[in-house]
């Protein structure tokens, strides 16, 4: 497919594809090694969809990158999957920890 709107049936797909990854997340609530599996997972796929498919479709011309630079400020930014600090992490099993002592 070309750069653009996306066709009704891709937005279909695309909508169909949010609500399987949602379920997965939902029926793995409470259980951080599942959730940890599905989001290495979701970056393995964002990693191989960028380097195998994205990259051969950016623009060889001026007028289709403005385009496409374009897409990407009106709709959104970069797609990109932050990663957890292990900052956060300690501190989220810090501030845990403190709540546990007041009680």
């Amino acid at each position: 497919m070309t750069s653009g709107e996306p066709t009704t049936q891709s937005s279909d797909d695309f909508e169909q594809i949010q609500s399987v990854v949602y379920a997965q997340a939902q029926r793995s609530a409470g259980d951080s090694t599942e959730l940890l599996q599905l989001l290495r997972l979701l970056e393995t796929l964002h990693r191989r969809i960028r380097e195998d498919l994205f990259i051969k479709t950016l623009p060889t011309n001026r007028q289709a990158l403005y385009l496409l630079l374009r897409e990407i400020e009106t709709e959104g930014g970069w797609p990109y999957i932050p990663r957890m600090r292990i900052k956060s992490l300690m501190a989220n099993l810090y501030a845990e920890e403190a709540s546990k002592e007041l009680e």
